[in-house]
């Protein structure tokens, strides 16, 4: 198997976790290399949120836990990316994608109803041309928009399209990893009901599990599938 380079890259610290957790705890483990990047590392937006330094500590023992390297860190202000020129994200994510040198990008899909996640999104798929515009940057072979509970599912259908898997990805085996990484994040998870309790992401888990056949899993929606960069991936019918 091929091994890969992959960048989760997200808006906010606790987004890498809930969308691509225990996808990117399984990659790790095979021997791939995973980092996250967080736009809005300091989420001084987030209600309920702990010091800096907490926070600090908890984003770095997330990515502990789920076998990734040093994450990139960004300051661009939380729930205000609205403020930011589209250029200054999009140079961003590229130094990012030149530093880790990922072929394999898993980001936000453009559809969230979090307006920090859509921005991200847009800018990773402005970024993803970098190769083509400067020689010797690597090609993203591969990019994947992932869910993130609590901001995907509450996107309303008739504002635009909504997330749509077509990749699953079996996790029976890491998916403990991402609950622990998770709950390494003060305050970060609800009772259940809510979309960000441990019952609801096992339940997530067991529906993407089973609409795919493959058990418990993640799901992803293809944006981009180039080259033959080899993958923990199992393809679902429909």
């Amino acid at each position: 198997m091929e091994l890969a380079n992959v960048l989760i890259l997200v808006a906010h610290p606790d987004d890498e976790v809930l969308g691509c957790g225990a996808t990117g705890a399984a990659l790790a483990a095979a021997g791939h290399g995973v980092q996250s990047c967080f736009i809005c590392g300091n989420a001084e937006a987030r209600v309920g949120r702990p010091e800096q330094s907490q926070l600090d500590r908890d984003m770095r023992m997330a990515q502990h836990i789920l076998g990734f390297g040093d994450p990139i860190i960004g300051t661009f202000p939380n729930l205000r990316l609205n403020t930011v020129p589209h250029l200054e994200l999009v140079q961003f994510i590229e130094r990012a994608l030149i530093e880790t040198n990922a072929s394999v990008l898993f980001t936000h899909h453009p559809g969230d109803v979090n307006d920090d996640h859509v921005l991200v999104s847009r800018a990773c798929q402005a970024a993803a041309r970098l190769p083509q515009r400067r020689a010797g940057v690597p090609r993203l072979e591969r990019i994947y928009f992932m869910e993130v509970a609590s901001s995907s599912d509450w996107a309303y259908a008739q504002a635009g399209p909504r997330f749509d898997p077509d990749t699953f990805v079996s996790v029976g085996g890491s998916l403990e990893l991402k609950l622990k990484a998770l709950a390494a994040y003060s305050g970060v998870m609800r009772p259940y009901p809510h979309p960000r309790s441990e019952p609801s992401v096992r339940a997530l888990a067991t529906v993407r599990g089973s609409q795919s056949g493959v058990g418990l899993a993640e799901a992803f929606q293809t944006a981009q599938c180039a080259g033959t960069v080899e993958l923990l991936f199992a393809r679902a019918g429909g």
